[in-house]
Formats: structure tokens, C-alpha cells, sequence
């Protein structure tokens, strides 16, 4: 089975994540994708931020595939970092070939992650095309450190049951939705319609 792993706050969860998985599931011949919504990202402020499991909640609203699942796993096992979740996953489940996906914006800063090197070395990568990213995203620190790599898009397919280091980038229809500007319209709407 391949499943692909998909992070994030999801705050909120949106169609540019459905986008996202949709691609996954049919461009990287994925069984599965679980999104993997973190109690809170350690590179973001999450004061104001929703509990994890009412972004959960709201996650799976929005879902309608089957092959698509909202998981909140990172609080059970006590980590905020992709790297132990990886090693947690792959300690329990060595008979699943995991992929991590994210967006292009992320790999712009991956080198900041924790342990970021170990986890290109221990699970394949989909980079997810987004934009104002195309370009800087491969092109960041670790997309350099990485460029070695890299599988052709034309390959991606066979991603999931490469040897890591593997990474790809995937273009296809993008979502110019973000969860940071629905926030802030979200919080305009709400200030605009309090009495004053």
C-alpha cells in the first residue's frame, strides 16, 4: 500500500487542499492520503490558533473521497516535528511505502525543519506546485542540497516505491486559496460587522 502524508495546520482546511490530494492520489498512484493536522507547527505563532481537534472536525467535512482520511496522530504519540512522525510511522507500518507531500512554499524552507535531512533521507517527497512558488520552492536551500535528486515529473508514479532520497515536483490545477488569507478575511468580516 502507498499512502501519502500530507501536513499541516489546516487552519482552515480548505479546496486547495482537496486539489492537493485529489493530484496526489492520481499523479503519484497513491492509495491513500492522510492528512496529518499538527496541534501546532513550530516554525507559526498558533495563539488564536483553533484546538487541533476542531480543525479535525472541520477538516472532514470537507473531505468527500473515501481514499482521503484526517488523522491527529502527532498529539497522541507527543510531537510537533515531521522527522518523529516519519520514524513513528515507518516503525509501525514498515509494510507501507510513505510519501510526504507539501507544498512548494514549504520546501523554500524546509532547511529550516528539524532534522530535515533526515527526512528526505528516509521518505520520498511531492512537491506540490503553488503559487508564488514555482520557482523558488526547488530552488531553496534544500531543493539545492537535493537537486541530485530529483525525479523527473514524468516519473512520478513510481515516487512512492523509490529508494529516499526522491523527491518531485507536481504541477497541475493550483488553488490560490491559503489558509493564512482566509484567516484574515475571516477576521475582517468579523471586525466589520461588530457594532461601533
Amino acid at each position: 500500500m502507498a499512502i501519502g502524508l500530507f501536513g499541516g495546520s489546516f487552519d482552515p482546511a480548505h479546496e486547495g487542499h482537496l486539489l492537493v490530494s485529489d493530484m496526489a492520489l492520481r499523479r503519484l498512484r497513491l492509495d491513500r492520503v492522510w492528512w496529518i493536522v499538527t496541534p501546532g507547527n513550530p516554525l507559526k505563532a498558533t495563539q488564536g490558533r483553533p484546538p487541533q481537534m476542531e480543525r479535525m472536525q472541520a477538516a472532514a467535512r470537507l473531505i468527500d473521497d473515501p481514499r482521503v482520511a484526517v488523522t491527529g496522530f502527532e498529539a497522541r504519540i507527543g510531537t510537533r516535528y515531521t522527522a518523529q512522525v516519519l520514524a513513528w510511522l515507518r516503525r509501525r507500518r514498515d509494510d507501507v511505502d510513505f510519501v510526504w507531500i507539501m507544498g512548494a512554499d514549504n520546501l523554500r524552507q524546509l532547511h529550516q525543519w528539524k532534522d530535515w535531512r533526515s527526512i528526505a533521507a528516509s521518505t520520498p517527497m511531492a512537491i506540490v506546485d503553488r503559487p508564488g512558488a514555482t520557482l523558488s520552492g526547488p530552488l531553496g536551500r534544500a531543493g539545492r542540497a537535493l537537486a541530485a535528486y530529483r525525479v523527473p515529473e514524468s516519473q512520478a508514479a513510481t515516487l512512492a516505491w523509490r529508494a529516499p532520497p526522491a523527491w518531485t515536483v507536481l504541477h497541475g490545477p493550483r488553488s490560490s486559496l491559503s489558509s493564512t488569507e482566509l484567516r484574515r478575511r475571516a477576521a475582517a468580516d468579523a471586525s466589520a460587522s461588530r457594532p461601533h
